[in-house]
């Protein structure tokens, strides 16, 4: 369990909140809006009305105690630098700041932010996979060469098994799982015959996943 400052309860703050309440950790909630922090009360450890751009604010938080401070302000980008620089100078170890554009990010990052999340260019690059390939369902990008890909079975695997197919010596990709009715089998072995009505889970270079893809 950690301890999270999320400092921003917009759309995106109040969902992180509300996640990183349900894996467990202990979320301290901060806005300049009181309706919105009375609305996170119910599903936050404590929840706080306050200007994260004040020095004597920010300094009264006791950031240094936090293993997580997020700045998920999105409306305001001189609010969300300025609290950024702020958590730092206070001692914040890790510091995590939303980004709308990508000179934000820039800004943010020279401004003491550890890391940017990026959540509109994230969720733009995710559809844009997931909704132009017929059989894609969903996906990861985990470097900028490497991926993992939901996808169908291809047909021509369909009743056969693994060690048949040679997947990884074909393809260079890697099957970590198979879904059938929302039940997940990690790494099926090498008897794994492929049925029509489940989904793979595949690793690789985006190169040869797409190539994989086009099967």
């Amino acid at each position: 369990m950690k301890s999270v400052l999320l400092i921003g309860l917009g759309r995106f703050g109040r969902h992180m909140a509300m996640k990183l309440r349900e894996l467990h950790h202990e979320v301290l909630a901060i806005d300049n809006n009181e309706q919105r922090v009375n609305d996170a009360l119910e599903f936050v450890t404590n929840a706080q009305i306050g200007d994260s751009t004040n020095e004597q604010f920010i300094a009264s938080l006791g950031v240094r105690n936090f293993d997580l401070c997020v700045v998920a302000i999105g409306d305001n980008f001189q609010s969300s630098l300025e609290t950024t620089a702020l958590l730092k100078e206070y001692g914040a170890p890790f510091v995590l700041s939303r980004a709308t554009r990508d000179v934000h990010a820039k800004f943010l990052l020279r401004n003491g932010a550890d890391e940017i999340i990026y959540p509109e260019k994230q969720m733009a690059d995710w559809a844009a996979v997931r909704y132009s390939g017929d059989h894609i369902f969903d996906y990861v990008q985990l470097t900028p060469d490497h991926s993992i890909y939901e996808t169908a079975v291809p047909e021509s695997f369909v009743g056969k098994t693994v060690v048949e197919l040679a997947v990884r010596q074909k393809y260079h990709v890697n099957i970590l799982a198979t879904k059938r009715d929302g039940v997940l089998e990690p790494l099926p072995g090498p008897n794994h015959c492929f049925t029509a009505d489940e989904t793979i889970f595949i690793l690789g270079g985006n190169k040869d996943l797409q190539k994989f893809l086009n099967l």
